[in-house]
């Protein structure tokens, strides 16, 4: 299909959260719409946030102990909405990158009324037109202002059943089998295990594992795999290793190879470095089983929620995914974990110093704090 996004948006009648909100707000007595816009602008800062992890993360492209990630705060009306802005390294991004990147959106955003937010990530993505977790962390401060202004869980704005019990995985990092080993042990309280392959004794890693549990495994090749007829192969060993689906396994560009290999894997074929925002969704569609939408991608809330109902409209599975992020990302993603068949939320599982609080896991599955806005707050010694 041949049409631009905000077309095929319209063709079948998603018009998102500004709907919602027209509709719950449309008839509202003038004294209280003006109660909700003060008029005040609001005050948006940051900070630069080292994340201490518990192993060294390894994937594809490199190895980290630790990450730096950049909390945004905006304030209006003696509220504070929290935002969350965490890194590809490997795509260039980084702490500093990021905060470049607010300067010229934080006007935008200072000067917008908040509830007027529905056209915010088009126009955020022609002042910083790269992909930018900047524009997410701007966006998730700005979505828990409004549920808090508004003295509700953010899912309630969204219209989504709180109850979810789409089970998280728990990543495992590369590393040696004996240390690998370990990691299993100490995941005893997860259900699923996750895995990255580096194209580097992947095999070897999956047996260490399946030494040690039966758990569901994922795979995430990051684009690893360059040969089509190789890919399948290892596919097939994958999926008689008890291995539920694989992520990204041939790069971005080789889409015709990956469509090829979707039609024989015996296992879905999932799309993470291929897909950012609703307009990748439908150009890859026909190459991939599902997608894994991530809000360090999207920018944010308000266009992962549009990704998970152009998805579900073309028949795509959806994962929500993560980077490494406190739970302020977390719980900004976890807001929509209804709305998908595998959630791999788990970032703030892999640090030790998390300022914030607001999840519980319960089961394998996250659990709301039910607190207005995102439900997340700040630890008093962090």
């Amino acid at each position: 299909m041949v049409m631009k996004r905000r077309g095929f948006l319209a063709f079948f009648g998603v018009t998102g959260m500004g709907l919602a909100f027209r509709k719950t707000f449309g008839r509202m007595p003038e004294k209280a719409e003006k109660d909700l816009n003060t008029g005040e602008k609001p005050v948006i800062t940051y900070e630069k946030k080292r994340l201490e992890l518990f192993h060294p993360w390894t994937i594809t492209r490199g190895t980290a102990a630790y990450k730096e990630n950049v909390l945004v705060y905006y304030k209006k009306d003696g509220i504070t909405g929290v935002g969350e802005a965490g890194h590809m390294t490997a795509a260039g991004q980084n702490a500093d990158r990021t905060i470049r990147e607010l300067q010229p959106l934080i006007p935008l955003y200072r000067d917008t009324d908040p509830f007027l937010f529905y056209d915010l990530p088009e126009k955020a993505r022609e002042i910083v037109p790269v992909l930018s977790p900047a524009k997410a962390a701007l966006d998730i401060a700005l979505m828990d202002w409004i549920g808090k202004k508004l003295d509700i869980p953010l899912y309630q704005f969204l219209g989504i059943n709180p109850v979810s019990e789409v089970k998280t995985s728990f990543s495992i990092g590369r590393d040696k089998p004996e240390v690998m080993r370990q990691k299993v042990k100490e995941a005893a309280p997860y259900k699923i295990l996750k895995v990255k392959i580096t194209g580097r004794g992947d095999k070897e890693a999956i047996r260490a594992i399946r030494s040690m549990t039966d758990k569901p495994i994922r795979v995430d090749v990051n684009e690893g795999w360059k040969d089509k007829e190789k890919a399948i192969k290892e596919i097939e060993w994958l999926a008689a290793q008890g291995v539920e689906f694989v992520e990204q396994p041939m790069p971005v560009e080789m889409l015709e190879e990956t469509r090829w290999l979707k039609e024989r894997s015996p296992i879905p074929i999932v799309a993470d470095e291929a897909v950012n925002t609703s307009e990748d969704v439908l150009r890859i569609s026909d190459a991939y089983d599902g997608i894994n939408i991530k809000l360090m991608k999207s920018g944010g809330i308000i266009e992962a929620y549009r990704m998970t109902l152009l998805a579900r409209l073309l028949k795509l599975d959806i994962m929500l995914g993560c980077m490494i992020e406190t739970t302020v990302g977390i719980a900004a993603a976890v807001q929509l974990q209804a709305l998908a068949r595998w959630v791999d939320l788990d970032g703030n599982l892999l640090i030790k110093n998390d300022p914030y609080t607001g999840l519980t896991l319960r089961e394998g599955h996250w659990v709301m704090s039910g607190k207005p806005g995102i439900g997340v707050e700040r630890r008093s010694n962090k």
